[in-house]
């Protein structure tokens, strides 16, 4: 019999063995199975990190001035095309002097803080998975080798190699199981992460793109807007 002809027994056959141990880490591997396909289905709809159309709209300053930029970029997805529109209404109230420059930076910074917030949801989650679980499956290892040592210990004299040999592998597969559960989990959030970092970039020349006309032509000095950082690096390994 193998995994594929009756999964439900295998599973079950797999967490008597590893005890309660293997079971925390199972439950962990599935909801940081279901955060890494949501977080992937996220990304792929609104296009994070890839900003290349929407720049590519944006480079044509005269459409922009004329408002031809919008019709564009309303026939696009994602939270890059979301945010050069909000950014052209904007630039657009600056020339009607409805806005002072300064409320539209601020503006825009708070409104590209909130998509990069609302992309990094979940990576806290995976990055506790990541770094708990080998410590998690290490425990396991650890009680599973004092199981084993007291059998030796209760055996005497007569001690059986393979009974010692075995209670050690059960203890190890804990540890086994931890690994298995956290490379993927890491090498996801380190994946995800990359992409917020270039959808951030790509926010930064998004709103350099349309607010350096106005800068040039009122003739005012103008700092570039930067996209803060509304979290922390959570994946520090």
């Amino acid at each position: 019999m193998n995994l594929f002809e009756n999964p439900i027994l295998r599973i079950k056959e797999f967490i008597g063995v590893g005890g309660p141990v293997v079971a925390l880490l199972l439950c962990l591997s599935v909801i940081a199975l279901a955060v890494i396909l949501y977080k992937a289905w996220q990304f792929s709809a609104l296009r994070v990190g890839k900003g290349q159309r929407t720049l590519a709209v944006l480079a044509d300053k005269q459409d922009i001035a004329r408002g031809h930029a919008v019709e564009k970029l309303g026939g696009m997805s994602g939270y890059s095309a979301r945010m050069a529109t909000y950014a052209i209404g904007l630039k657009q109230a600056e020339d009607n002097q409805t806005y002072k420059r300064s409320d539209i930076e601020e503006a825009l910074a708070l409104a590209a803080a909130t998509q990069i917030k609302s992309l990094q949801s979940g990576f806290r989650a995976l990055d506790s998975i990541a770094q708990i679980a080998p410590l998690i499956g290490l425990f396991g290892t650890v009680l599973g080798m004092i199981t084993a040592f007291q059998a030796l210990q209760q055996s005497g004299t007569s001690v059986d190699p393979s009974v010692l040999a075995g209670g050690i592998w059960v203890a190890l597969l804990t540890t086994a199981v931890g690994l298995a559960v956290a490379m993927p989990t890491s090498i996801a959030l380190t994946y995800f992460e990359s992409r917020v970092e270039d959808h951030r970039l790509a926010l930064e020349q998004i709103i350099a793109a349309i607010l350096s006309p106005v800068a040039s032509g009122a003739g005012r000095n103008s700092t570039p807007i930067t996209v803060p950082q509304t979290q922390q690096a959570v994946h520090a390994h």
